[in-house]
This record gives C-alpha cells, sequence and structure tokens, in this order.
C-alpha cells in the first residue's frame, strides 16, 4: 500500500505491537479455558435480516455488494443482503440455532475474532476491531447462576491483565426488569427509549438526558426527574440495594402490589444475588449500578458494564447482559447471558498510555549465522536441531559480513548469535553469542540451552 493510504478506523499493529496483542489474546483464551469455556468461530458475514436484530447499531453495519451489484443494490431489502458482524453475540444465536443438535447445553463458548462497526474513528474506538466473548446458552431455560458466575470469569481475566499494564476492573451491573418496571410504575410506555436515553449519562449528563427523556420519550419532568433518581442509587450490598429502591417506589406512588413493582423486584432479586454472591467469591469486582441500561434492544435481563480504575475518559471496556429471546426456534428458545471486552480498546490503552512493549520483535532466541551461501545447509540443520528441543531459532538472510549478521539480529531483539564450527579456525567447534551481554561460549546444538532471562519473548509495562 502507497505511503499515506491508511483508512482511519482500520488500525495495523506493528509486529511489536502485534506482540502485545496476541499476548493479551492467549492470557483471556487461557482464563476462559481454565472455566471451561469452549472456543468458536463463525462467519464474518450475516443475512441482513440477523443484523438488524440489535436496533440502533443497525446505523453502524457494513453491507456488502459485488462490484457487478454496484448501483443496483436498492433492488435487494437490507434484511436479504450480507452484512459484517458487528459483534459476536448476533453470530453466536444463529449459530446456536444451526448446529442446536451438535452441542451440549448449557453451552458455554469463548470467541475472540475481528468485528466491523461503522463508528466515528476516536482514541480506542476503531471500525474494525477485535472482540473477546464469554456466552452461556441454555436450552429452554439458563439457571440465573451464571449471571454472576461471567461477569467473575471477566474480572479474573482481566486481572490477569494487569501484568500488561491494564488498571484495576470493576463491573458495574443492573437489571432491565428493574428498571422497566419502575418506569412502567411511573406511567412511562416507551421502555426502550427511556433505556437508551439513561444509557447516555456518562456520555452528556443528566440534565441532557432530561431533555431527552422530556421531548423524546414523553415524560414530564417529574418522571424525568425519577428516573434520573433511579439511576443514581448506589447501595453496596442486596439488603441496602433494596431498602433504598422501597424507599424510591414509595416516594413516587408506585405501590407494592402492582404489577410494575413485581417486574422490578423481579430484577431487584437477581441483581441483589449477583452484588452479594460477587462479594463472597471477589470483594469489590462487582457492583450494582443503576444507571446502567445498554441500549441495545435484546437485553432482557441483567446488564453489565466494566470500567478500569483511573481511566474514565476510555469508557467501558467489557459489557454485556441477558438476553432470553435473540435465538429460538419455534416455539423453542435458547436463552443467553454473555460479556464482551472490546479487546483492540484494551491493547491500544496498553500500547499508548500503560506503556507496554515487547521485549523482542522476533519471537526467535537464536539467529544461527551463516558463513558462505554453500553453508547454509549446515546452519539450517543446526537450526533444526534447535527448534526440535523447542528453541525458537532463525537462520541468517544472506552470508554477509558478521557484523551485517548481528546487527540483523539486534534489530529483531534476537539476543543469541550461533556460529557454527568451521569459519576461522577449522578445529574449532560451534559457538554461541549473547550480543546482549558480550557472553560466547562453546555450544552444542543436541544440548545448549538458552538463559531465560534472554531466552523468553516477554511483555513488559514502563516503570
Amino acid at each position: 500500500m502507497a505511503k499515506g493510504a491508511s483508512i482511519s478506523g482500520f488500525p495495523e499493529w506493528l509486529p511489536s505491537e502485534r506482540v502485545v496483542e496476541q499476548r493479551v489474546i492467549d492470557t483471556l483464551r487461557d482464563v476462559f479455558e481454565l472455566n471451561g469455556f469452549i472456543g468458536i468461530e463463525t462467519r464474518a458475514v450475516e443475512q441482513g435480516s440477523s443484523l438488524l436484530k440489535k436496533g440502533e447499531t443497525s446505523k453502524e453495519i457494513y453491507l456488502l455488494s459485488r462490484l457487478q451489484e454496484v448501483g443496483h443494490e436498492s433492488d435487494t431489502p437490507i434484511e436479504d443482503r450480507l452484512g459484517l458482524h458487528f459483534d459476536l453475540t448476533v453470530p453466536l444465536s444463529r449459530y446456536v440455532v444451526e448446529h442446536s443438535g451438535d452441542l451440549a447445553f448449557p453451552f458455554k463458548r469463548w470467541q475472540i475474532q475481528k468485528v466491523w462497526r461503522g463508528e466515528r474513528p476516536q482514541e480506542g474506538r476503531f471500525r474494525e476491531f477485535v472482540q473477546a466473548d464469554i456466552d452461556v446458552i441454555g436450552n429452554g431455560d439458563l439457571p440465573d447462576h451464571y449471571e454472576v458466575e461471567l461477569p467473575l470469569v471477566m474480572v479474573s481475566a482481566l486481572e490477569r491483565l494487569r501484568a500488561f499494564g491494564l488498571p484495576k476492573a470493576t463491573v458495574h451491573a443492573n437489571n432491565r426488569k428493574l428498571s422497566e418496571g419502575f418506569y412502567r410504575g411511573l406511567g412511562l410506555t416507551d421502555i426502550e427509549g427511556v433505556l437508551r436515553e439513561i444509557d447516555k449519562l456518562d456520555k452528556i449528563g443528566a440534565d441532557e438526558v432530561a431533555k431527552l427523556l422530556v421531548e423524546g420519550c414523553g415524560a414530564d419532568e417529574a418522571q424525568a426527574k425519577a428516573c434520573l433518581e433511579l439511576a443514581e442509587l448506589t447501595a453496596a450490598n442486596g439488603e441496602e440495594l433494596s431498602e433504598k429502591f422501597d424507599a424510591l417506589c414509595a416516594k413516587h406512588g408506585i405501590a407494592s402490589d402492582s404489577d410494575a413493582y413485581v417486574l422490578a423486584r423481579q430484577g431487584l432479586d437477581t441483581l441483589a444475588m449477583i452484588v452479594d454472591e460477587a462479594a463472597r467469591i471477589r470483594p469489590g469486582s462487582v457492583i450494582a449500578d443503576l444507571k446502567i441500561a445498554r441500549g441495545l434492544d435484546y437485553y432482557t435481563g441483567s446488564v453489565y458494564e466494566t470500567f478500569l480504575e483511573g481511566a474514565s475518559a476510555l469508557g467501558s471496556i467489557c459489557s454485556g447482559g441477558r438476553y432470553d429471546n435473540l435465538a429460538s426456534q419455534g416455539k423453542k428458545k435458547y436463552p443467553g447471558v454473555g460479556l464482551s471486552i472490546g479487546l483492540s480498546r484494551l491493547v491500544s490503552y496498553m500500547l499508548h498510555t500503560a506503556g507496554a512493549h515487547a521485549s523482542r520483535v522476533s519471537p526467535a532466541s537464536v539467529l544461527v549465522a551463516v558463513w558462505n551461501e554453500d553453508d547454509r545447509s549446515a546452519s539450517n540443520q543446526i537450526a533444526n536441531q534447535l527448534r526440535a528441543r523447542g528453541i525458537a531459532a532463525d537462520v541468517a538472510p544472506t552470508a554477509a559480513k558478521l557484523g551485517k549478521q548481528i546487527k540483523y539480529a539486534d534489530k529483531l531483539g534476537i539476543p543469541y548469535v550461533w556460529f557454527p564450527a568451521g569459519a576461522s579456525d577449522e578445529g574449532s567447534g560451534d559457538e554461541v553469542k549473547n550480543i546482549v551481554t558480550g557472553d560466547q561460549k562453546p555450544a552444542d546444538a543436541q544440548s545448549w540451552e538458552p538463559d531465560t532471562v534472554y531466552a523468553q519473548q516477554t511483555v513488559t509495562v514502563e516503570a
């Protein structure tokens, strides 16, 4: 690609940056699999009819066209066209329905894959990016305890990433039923609209959200104020949450025997269970935060957003929730709960804010020198012997002067250069040089071991 031809929102990491990204992916996969999640990958495209299930996000879908169709796309309804998936939950719902006969339920899956979304690019927010998801899908029903377990798995994974410069992560949880019941108890009917506006609180502030509730959701000023009061409600445990919520309902005339309160109480009980159970297992990792709304249409129960300590500008880096109606087959439903990490956003933060960097570009710990091209096969044999023993090795690209070969190794961060026998002294054996310390010793490809300090390609954080 010509210089200057980069496309905004489509990041391409340099090799050293890719090392950091790959280490993050490996770490997340390790944690997910330690908790029994099974890896899958889904196709990049879905039918427009499936992608449109997410409401507001439909504005950000990239639709595909073959060259010969350009200019004639309007002949095909959007529902029948193919589009790039913008998350991994919609593809999962389709995947589960199509393969239900081959899956064991509850189906616990992890998935780390690229997605595409037509957002306005900015620091940490891209149009092409990697997401890391875990979901549990039930067949007909799904126990509530997964609504505690999944955020704790994510917290565990994010805790492991602190070694790469990530601050402490805290999951903020709410429940859609709690919010919906309260809004209905106030007399509001545009529940989805209210949830979407409440979801904007951190971005535009309470005053602007109140205006939107009045102008777009049919609320009067008192109802809008009550919605904001609910959003500001905080509690340290389930008992306090219940007491504060009941006091708020009493203040606004929501009777405890009303259908609206009963619905809200279902959500409240689940949220209280999540907070209290999480506190027993990992104190402080999950807190109740009633302004969390998740402005996506398909969530039906618990909703989550995850924030990093001291990185408020980054916003939520891991979100998700419970969905009961996204996947169905006839009368059978496949309810699920899941969370998704914006992996590319995390990597961008680690690289540009936390100062995470790879110890070296090349995964090889040894570069085998080549004295002349006629001897290349001997160098290749040494490299293969090292590889057979699990030692990553490369061979010099040309039989250049020795100083140039060492400089090549140094540029890639390769710590050892191997000198095959028979160069200047016919009687000498192989030798290996640590070009970091300058130490040079005789070596045998069948027994030599690199120093563990220099052999490992690692990711470190600037102090």
